[in-house]
């Protein structure tokens, strides 16, 4: 089943609208994405090792994972953003704070310091050469890789207890792969069903790399692969259908330039419908493009779209980011318009 476009330019309107007055939670782990950019053309060679030592002209710090999809709800216009996560008491944390605080994010109310816990970092190295795109070389992670302590557990859900009845909605960002390593552990996503079930009127979207099956009573946006693998299905559309009964939510799983597929047992549409991407001319970068639909389907969700249109409005929000080559991209309202509107958004 395909569904004509559901998103006019008059509902964009109406969310675009009601995104200032909106408050929205990210919980998740949030990382610093630190982008190093590397003048290929002043590469000297290392006096005491003879590799080549590249040189950093730039440092360009902003939040990652979970803070990409902050990243993106500031740069639609969200008026309050929350996030709820745990960072580590190191420079990495002061850098993190001071990116959430140049986007006008208070970071006070629900990120802690988590004990003996690092704050997730990736470092990108982006080597610039002229005439050619910037290319990204190896990349350096810090992660933690031990189960969170029961405290640390503790300070993350009394976070997000104390931050659920101020919100419109909610985005959850289970991003580290070891089992309990993050800041979505199992006591974490269990409350979070609690929770969603007692209010079932605020819109929840859970997104996961490796559990996304084991979520309840939110909505879910898996991609390909974690549909698939969460469910044993062999058919894409088939397992939608299933990852939607499980849940009993709606899904809203990603599928690149062809858009999304939906399924929403709660209006009716047990049988995946398709929605249609936005055609993207010239090179893209996927990197966060998963975050950027997040952020769009649930600031629509929370301004009072349908989950079709929802769907269409994170396809059109992530058409725009993915033209943004060497950065996690976002995108502003006035490029959501033109790019609706048929006309390529100026990027930054």
């Amino acid at each position: 089943m395909r569904l004509d476009d559901p998103l006019t330019e008059d509902v964009i309107e109406r969310i675009l609208r009601r995104l200032p007055g909106l408050a929205v939670g990210v919980l998740g782990d949030l990382f610093l994405d630190r982008y190093l950019d590397i003048d290929a053309a002043l590469t000297e060679p290392s006096l005491e090792t003879g590799l080549d030592a590249y040189q950093v002209t730039r440092v360009r710090s902003c939040p990652g994972a979970a803070g990409t999809v902050v990243n993106n709800l500031a740069a639609l216009g969200v008026g309050r953003i929350y996030p709820i996560s745990l960072i580590g008491d190191d420079g990495e944390g002061y850098e993190l704070r001071q990116a959430l605080d140049a986007l006008g994010v208070a970071a006070d109310l629900g990120v802690r310091v988590g004990e003996g816990r690092r704050t997730p970092t990736y470092t990108k190295p982006m080597l610039h050469r002229a005439g050619e795109p910037p290319r990204e070389l190896n990349r350096l992670d810090i992660k933690n890789w031990t189960p969170l302590s029961t405290a640390d557990e503790g300070q993350v859900l009394e976070s997000l207890d104390d931050g659920w009845d101020r919100l419109d909605g909610l985005v959850v960002l289970d991003q580290v792969s070891e089992t309990d390593c993050g800041v979505v552990t199992t006591r974490v996503r269990d409350r979070l069903a609690a929770l969603a079930n007692g209010r079932p009127a605020l819109f929840v979207l859970a997104d996961s790399r490796e559990r996304i099956g084991l979520f309840r009573s939110v909505a879910l946006k898996p991609n390909r692969r974690e549909c698939l693998l969460a469910t044993g299905e062999q058919d894409l559309w088939a397992a939608v259908a299933r990852l939607a009964r499980l849940a009993g939510r709606p899904v809203f799983c990603t599928c690149g330039e062809e858009g999304m597929l939906l399924a929403d047992p709660e209006g009716g549409l047990a049988s995946p419908a398709r929605i249609a991407g936005y055609a993207v001319d010239g090179p893209t970068d996927p990197v966060g493009a998963g975050d950027s639909a997040s952020a769009g389907i649930v600031c629509a969700r929370a301004a009072g779209a349908t989950p079709e249109q929802a769907a269409a409005f994170g396809c059109l929000v992530a058409s725009i980011t993915v033209q943004q080559i060497g950065t996690t991209g976002t995108a502003t309202p006035e490029q959501v318009r033109r790019r609706k509107g048929g006309e390529t958004p100026p990027l930054r």
